[in-house]
């Protein structure tokens, strides 16, 4: 059987995912797993399709970045497949890991992505660091602080710190921080 996973990182997302269907259905998916949630969080229709395979099935994808978010994960993910007797492919690449030039070029292709990933993360921070020198790079808004006043009043009025955060839409922590910097 042919199996399909698609992923998004938000629900903003819809004609990304319609995309990747589309190209799935193509490809002769008989079954498809999708969801929307970003990689670093639980994929539970990943697992559920990884779960479904059995000897002889084949997992496809149609990028690598919608399957796994670093090499190790790559591994663990094709090795999941392999214990299983299934195979992976991914349609962008023309590669299936049915064959050990598959295998090499996937192993390859995941060190170099997730290689390029590292680079991207090291100028985002090189940036953000030049912008903070020059003072163009401020932050958010810290919201707590601008309301302590009004943290201060509802508590002087005997609101409890829980019912204050929910009635200016902030955590409880932050109440707490903001009233501890005050007694300071």
């Amino acid at each position: 059987m042919i199996i399909g996973y698609a992923r998004t990182s938000t629900t903003d997302q819809k004609a990304g995912l319609e995309a990747q269907e589309r190209d799935l259905k193509a490809a002769g998916v008989e079954r498809l797993y999708q969801e929307q949630t970003s990689a670093t969080g639980p994929r539970k229709a990943l697992a559920e399709a990884i779960d479904y395979a059995r000897d002889g099935d084949t997992l496809v994808v149609t990028k690598l970045d919608r399957l796994a978010r670093s090499v190790a994960d790559l591994v663990s993910i094709t090795k999941q497949l392999e214990t299983k007797g299934a195979s992976l492919r991914v349609l962008n690449l023309n590669l299936d890991t049915e064959t050990p030039t598959g295998k090499l070029m996937l192993n390859m292709l995941g060190s170099i992505a997730q290689f390029e990933r590292e680079l991207m993360l090291e100028r985002q921070r090189e940036g953000i660091a030049k912008a903070k020198g020059e003072g163009k790079y401020k932050g958010r808004k810290p919201t707590a602080r601008a309301m302590a006043d009004e943290i201060v009043r509802f508590v002087d009025k005997g609101m409890t710190r829980e019912a204050v955060a929910k009635e200016l839409n902030i955590g409880v922590a932050s109440v707490y921080r903001v009233l501890s910097s005050l007694k300071s």
